[in-house]
């Protein structure tokens, strides 16, 4: 019998970006990133007033593949989720550069 999925999904780099690629995911991600709990209130604020469908949705998503918990302070991160969150930080030392050079040019 034949996976259902697409070939590109089943590869695990496929399968994360696609997940990172919704929409609010990494701004989510993002907003956890200091480790504080958040509640849902306060993360549809620090994300601009996310539809509360999407980051419901997103929120969802998240957990189920336990990058998201939600403690009893809010939702956090968790050990997953933190270490992905330490992985992109050098790609945010790149757009800080490459935002300079763009500013400079």
């Amino acid at each position: 019998m034949e996976d259902a999925q697409p070939a590109a999904s089943r590869r695990p780099i496929m399968r994360l970006l696609e997940q990172l690629g919704r929409k609010g995911t990494l701004r989510i991600l993002w907003e956890l990133r200091d480790g504080q709990p958040q509640s849902f209130r306060a993360l549809r604020t620090s994300t601009d007033q996310m539809s509360p469908s999407v980051l419901n949705d997103r929120l969802k998503e998240l957990r189920a593949v336990g990058v998201v918990e939600l403690a009893v302070a809010g939702y956090v991160l968790t050990e997953a989720g933190a270490e992905l969150v330490r992985r992109l930080l050098p790609l945010n030392q790149w757009a800080n550069r490459w935002l300079d050079d763009a500013a400079s040019n």
